[in-house]
């Protein structure tokens, strides 16, 4: 009998373990979705601006949106399952895009407003498509 009460005892635990991982995971799709809208700012800003002051206006921007985000993950108590290699694979292919877009960008089409615009989106994309996701994995 004292078995029986013991399992049940840790299933409860296990479920509310559960249901506090699922209220409290919903952080990293906000997390993405910020840093996804931080690229529709700081990618044509890369892509149009030359000079000193628009280094000095990226570094700042860049550094407050990295920092807040920080920040922000920082203080969460739930991660998923996983989390790490998740996390390391989006962050991953939003660098690649952002390399080469600006790359790209500055080599090729100088200050191209059009350019500028798909270089956003673009940067953008493998993040919103990480926060979209988000929701749908197990915990």
């Amino acid at each position: 009998m004292r078995e029986s009460a013991d399992a049940r005892s840790k299933l409860g635990r296990a479920v509310e373990i559960e249901a506090a991982a699922r209220g409290g995971s919903g952080w990293y799709a906000r997390y993405l979705w910020a840093f996804a809208a931080g690229q529709l700012v700081l990618v044509p800003m890369t892509v149009l601006w030359r000079g000193v002051a628009s280094a000095v206006v990226f570094g700042l921007a860049n550094a407050l949106l990295v920092t807040g985000l920080s920040v922000y993950a920082a203080h969460q108590r739930v991660v998923r399952r996983g989390f790490g290699l998740r996390h390391g694979v989006i962050i991953g292919t939003w660098a690649v895009v952002f390399t080469l877009t600006v790359s790209l960008g500055v080599a090729a089409f100088g200050a191209s407003p059009g350019f500028a615009a798909a270089a956003a989106v673009a940067c953008a994309l493998p993040l919103a498509v990480g926060a979209l996701l988000e929701p749908r994995r197990p915990v």
